[in-house]
């Protein structure tokens, strides 16, 4: 099995739209993330009234650092109908904090193609590539 058809997989699998309570919404877009060291981590966005929640990358995201890992390879996203959607600005940013190879991180903007982009090509000339330099 290729690794993204896992990823995507994965991410479908995760899917469970759901209202928790009047104020909260989840589930309708899940994430996978899968770690250098061969791991994968997945979550779901979490969509609250007072705009407190997260989106499912970061919720795969922190169950990775919850889990002692830091290192992301490939990151797939998927909302509810099974499209694969790219991470949102607050996402990548995340992403490009973890460490001086994140711009390297490979994300899937389209399964049935298996197109990628590199997290670097979504955020050009970011602001804290000077501070791993040090």
């Amino acid at each position: 099995m290729d690794i993204w058809k896992k990823l995507y997989e994965a991410a479908r699998e995760t899917l469970n739209v759901w209202t928790v309570s009047p104020f909260i919404e989840s589930g309708g877009v899940a994430a996978a993330v899968l770690t250098k060291a061969g791991n994968i981590y997945r979550g779901v966005c979490i969509d609250t009234a007072a705009s407190l929640g997260m989106c499912a990358e970061r919720n795969a995201m922190a169950n990775m650092i919850t889990c002692g890992e830091s290192q992301i390879d490939k990151v797939a996203a998927v909302l509810w109908d099974g499209a694969v959607v790219p991470p949102c600005c607050a996402c990548r940013e995340f992403m490009m904090e973890l460490g001086p190879d994140s711009g390297d991180i490979e994300i899937l903007l389209d399964y049935p193609s298996r197109k990628t982009v590199r997290l670097k090509e979504l955020v050009p000339h970011w602001w804290g590539d000077d501070r791993y330099a040090k």
